[in-house]
């Protein structure tokens, strides 16, 4: 059976993890968490260029475990799954190049490797809402990072949207989007 892997991204603040939970709920599936909010939250928000590489592993097996547990119960029930990935590989390497002016091969070859359904790309129209590991309340920079991440999805291969307005509008053009990837 297939299994459908949608990734949301976008700069922080966009209202990506909310989205993932949406729409979780909404095809009554999983979602893969931002794995790097948990690494920094237990380990402190002073990191290192080998930090995002830890931080890079621990968001592939997240999405990894999530990928075969869903596979397994589309097998079983005999019916399609579709799974919600909150960030991918592409944000590692933009907070690589972003903060370090350098990404790991690692991740640039996870870019290539891993096959994804469809992009949902987060708009900076939200409000930035503040908490203890966000970097960029700037309007400046959050449209600079936006920029670097349009660039990014427009030079692969791989479906996207731009996912604007406020939280009911965005979840309203997602599920149009999943709709018509999955059916």
């Amino acid at each position: 059976m297939l299994l459908k892997k949608i990734v949301v991204i976008g700069p922080e603040s966009t209202g990506k993890s909310t989205l993932c939970e949406q729409l979780a709920n909404h095809y009554k599936t999983d979602w893969v968490k931002e794995y790097a909010r948990e690494y920094l939250l237990t380990n402190g928000t002073d990191y290192t260029f080998n930090d995002l590489l830890v931080i890079a592993k621990g968001q592939l097996d997240a999405e990894d475990k999530c990928s075969m547990l869903n596979a397994q119960r589309s097998t079983l029930n005999n019916k399609p799954s579709t799974i919600f990935i909150d960030t991918d590989m592409y944000v590692m390497k933009v907070w690589c190049e972003f903060v370090f002016e350098k990404c790991h091969n690692f991740i640039l070859n996870q870019i290539v490797e891993r096959k994804y359904d469809l992009y949902l790309f987060c708009n900076v129209d939200l409000p930035w809402v503040k908490d203890e590991l966000r970097e960029y309340p700037d309007l400046e920079s959050r449209e600079k990072l936006y920029h670097i991440y349009k660039d990014a999805l427009i030079n692969q291969n791989v479906p996207w949207i731009d996912i604007s307005g406020n939280y009911e509008e965005r979840l309203k053009t997602a599920i149009n989007a999943v709709d018509k990837i999955i059916n």
